[in-house]
């Protein structure tokens, strides 16, 4: 019972925030809620051996490698955002206006995000990764704007598409077991040994709609324009829930059939994935390029993560280590600066990089972090996404895929030097106007502090169990 308390705690406080009696104290509920589950993530990720897997509710939910390692990056991002509405609600009041269905919402969410992690049963993870896209609509509408508005729907009209994609995918892989003799349903346990043989016919065509399905979450092409739109529009701390719970639900989800078919499948999704991956890190940066708004950028970048991590499983055993600290390094990457970018938008009342300047004078705190977390972001040394990038890249060499190495550099250039011309000015220039700035509580800035710490110790070194616990999820898909 204990591995499904991370589930259990948020869905009760979804059923309190709302209630009379505890609508005063809605952020404080949050900010409980979210301190217990990370350290119930702490616990069952280093609590037992990472190569045991647990089996929970019955069969349903599993709690092995991948789960535990999830689980605990989307718990510590979780503790993040309540710090975050937090800090906002104690120095806006007016932000505490309707802050109590923004946080039953997000207790919801977080929830179904959770039991989607650690669902057994492909089908399983696919309804709860819907429950989360239909309960983010209303909190991306939070105190709507039309640009709100308009958001949410393009996200839910996307996201949709791409969903349904992935459920005819599951359900052309089920046929295709059927016409194999076997129908043990989609449980991972009984399809550990039944899809590992060479996928006929209704697998692979299972196989591509799941990649271009699930791929749409992700934000790959070629249906990822909604992501920029979406985490620009959206609230910062929903943003963040986007970008960095639910995109790495849709990866888990994805994961997981890679891990049930195992080489046999890595024909099929090897080139489809380097392809969507290239495509996206394109699209990408060329929207770095034109944009001038600090918030859109950072959604662009979001995708050249989406891009790297496509490649990166589509390259295989070579790179997997290298996309599990890629994918780990990119959640928490994009909550700093989401989350920096929403008190920078506070602080101004401007998303224009040309309106901008010397926030490291200005805004000491935010602007430390927004500097750090570009670094991190252009995969600069010694941060997490700077090491899994180069893993990435040497299995892009070590498998002779030269062309794409070379388009994978140029692209990164690119991306590199559209940021820092947009964002460097920001952090270094002269400051064209003075502002006070608050003081930050302590507890506002520990997560930021956390996850500036994760990404270093990912670049230089990690802990015996938890690089341990990386290389166990790595090898699930094939990385040995």
């Amino acid at each position: 019972m204990i591995g499904l308390l991370p589930a259990l705690l948020p869905a009760l406080g979804a059923l309190l925030a709302p209630l009379p009696a505890a609508r005063a104290r809605a952020v404080a509920l949050l900010g409980l809620v979210a301190a217990a589950d990370a350290a119930l993530a702490l616990a069952l990720a280093f609590g037992s051996p990472p190569d045991v897997a647990v089996s929970l509710g019955g069969g349903w939910f599993t709690l092995d490698a991948t789960s535990r390692l999830f689980l605990l990056v989307i718990d510590l991002v979780f503790l993040g955002v309540a710090a975050y509405l937090w800090t906002r609600v104690r120095d806006t009041p007016g932000f505490r206006e309707g802050i109590e269905r923004l946080v039953a919402l997000a207790l919801a969410f977080m929830a179904a995000a959770t039991l989607a992690i650690l669902s057994a049963h492909l089908v399983a993870a696919w309804a709860l990764l819907e429950v989360t896209t239909l309960v983010a609509v209303p909190m991306i509408q939070h105190r709507g704007s039309a640009a709100r508005l308009r958001a949410s729907w393009t996200y839910f009209l996307f996201s949709t598409i791409g969903l349904a994609l992935a459920a005819l995918g599951l359900a052309c892989i089920a046929r295709g077991l059927e016409e194999g003799g076997a129908a043990p349903g989609l449980f991972l346990d009984a399809l550990a040994g039944v899809a590992r043989r060479p996928p006929g016919t209704w697998a692979r065509l299972g196989i591509a709609l799941v990649l271009l399905g699930y791929g749409t979450k992700l934000g790959l092409a070629p249906m990822y324009t909604w992501l920029p739109e979406t985490y620009h529009a959206g609230p910062p701390a929903v943003t963040v829930l986007l970008a960095a719970v639910q995109f790495n639900v849709a990866l888990v989800a994805l994961l997981r059939v890679l891990q049930v078919f195992g080489p046999a499948g890595q024909g099929i999704a090897g080139p489809v994935l380097v392809t969507l991956g290239l495509a996206t890190m394109a699209a990408s940066a060329l929207g770095i390029v034109v944009t001038r708004n600090y918030t859109r950028l950072i959604a662009h970048a979001a995708l050249t993560h989406g891009g790297v991590i496509a490649i990166g499983l589509g390259v295989g055993p070579a790179a997997a280590y290298g996309v599990v600290l890629y994918a780990v390094s990119n959640a928490f990457i994009k909550s700093i600066l989401f989350l920096t970018a929403g008190k920078i938008e506070a602080h101004y009342g401007t998303e224009d990089v040309r309106e901008v300047s010397g926030l490291l004078q200005d805004m000491p705190y935010s602007g430390l972090f927004f500097t750090v977390g570009t670094f991190a972001l252009l995969g600069l040394p010694p941060f997490g996404s700077f090491l899994g990038e180069l893993v990435i890249m040497s299995g892009l060499f070590a498998t002779a895929r030269y062309a794409v190495f070379a388009a994978f550099g140029a692209v990164l250039t690119v991306t590199f030097v559209a940021t820092g011309r947009a964002v460097f000015p920001m952090i270094w220039g002269e400051p064209r106007r003075r502002v006070d700035w608050a003081s930050q509580p302590l507890p506002a800035l520990l997560p930021k502090l956390f996850f500036l710490a994760c990404l270093v110790a990912m670049g230089i070194y990690l802990p015996a169990p938890v690089s341990e616990l990386f290389r166990r999820v790595a090898a699930s898909v094939g990385g040995g």
